[in-house]
């Protein structure tokens, strides 16, 4: 059984800029449970004055190297911890396997500046990475480049067949758990997270990163390496919710979506192509239901 709620390991020490970058070379001090380090920051008194000297926890960002049956795949801006949960969601979410078991076994390794994260699959498989990389399109903030990237985009999605009953009290809910469930984001501020919930909104497991897709890519590896369906539940995000985490969640047969932020136009076009309930905005004091058109919010 996995544990869904990690605990955060601070660095024990007080920092300065230039020990961070010296940090990060150090293997020892960067353990993959790491997740934040503390740092000595000046407040400056703007409205309210009261300048004075703080320690500051920041959330650890380090490049992680995906490569896919040795072949380099994508390097991805990530917090350096629950990386086995994060390879096999990667794959799965970027259809590099279909299922769990089509991966051979996932090896992390520490390497200079970073991180190497390296998913071993079967040789069929291998060759679709490698097309794969070939086309791999690029992230929303980073641009498309070329035709067959933009076809790639709007490829269909397979349609959801799953479908959850569940409530405006459940959503309620699980909104107000979500906090519990962040402990990186309540010390640094700086983390997004990914949460699946129960229809009741309860919340069964919990993955956070400093990248809304790699927060999504986790909590995907971990509801898989626990035996978790995606179909039973619905999954909710601390981010905006643009066309990527819609198709993630899409692929990984989730059958709603909830998102604290607003959706993009395309992110609404695609949950609606493929029947995704997507509700959008959702504060303690209301949401916005994008599209349910099957029905499963009562």
């Amino acid at each position: 059984m996995i544990r869904c709620t990690p605990e955060i390991a601070i660095v024990p020490r007080q920092t300065s800029w230039l020990a961070i970058g010296v940090a990060a070379r150090d293997k020892a001090a960067m353990k993959p449970e790491q997740q934040s380090i503390n740092l000595t920051v000046q407040r400056l008194g703007l409205a309210e004055p009261g300048d004075a000297a703080l320690v500051r926890s920041l959330a650890v960002e380090a490049p992680v190297s995906i490569e896919v049956g040795g072949i380099g795949y994508a390097v991805m801006m990530a917090t350096p911890v629950d990386l086995e949960d994060y390879g096999l969601g990667f794959a799965l979410s970027e259809g590099l396997v279909e299922t769990p078991d089509q991966i051979e076994r996932i090896d992390i390794h520490p390497v200079e500046g970073g991180w190497a994260l390296r998913i071993w699959v079967p040789s069929e498989r291998k060759a679709i990475a490698l097309e794969r990389a070939r086309q791999r399109v690029s992230e929303s903030s980073c641009g498309l480049c070329g035709i067959e990237n933009i076809e790639q985009v709007l490829r269909p999605l397979p349609p959801l067949t799953a479908r959850i009953a569940t409530d405006r009290d459940a959503i309620a809910a699980a909104l107000a758990a979500l906090r519990d469930h962040q402990p990186l984001g309540q010390a640094t501020g700086a983390v997004h997270a990914a949460a699946f919930c129960a229809p009741t909104g309860e919340i069964l497991c919990a993955r956070e990163d400093v990248g809304r897709h790699n927060a999504l890519d986790k909590l995907i590896g971990a509801l898989a390496r626990a035996g978790t369906d995606p179909a039973t539940g619905f999954i909710l995000l601390s981010a905006r919710c643009s066309y990527e985490l819609v198709e993630k969640t899409v692929r990984a047969g989730c059958p709603m979506l909830v998102t604290i932020s607003a959706p993009t136009s395309l992110a609404a076009e695609r949950a609606v192509q493929a029947g995704l309930t997507l509700v959008a905005l959702a504060r303690a004091d209301s949401a916005l239901v994008i599209n349910d058109a099957r029905g499963m919010i009562a």
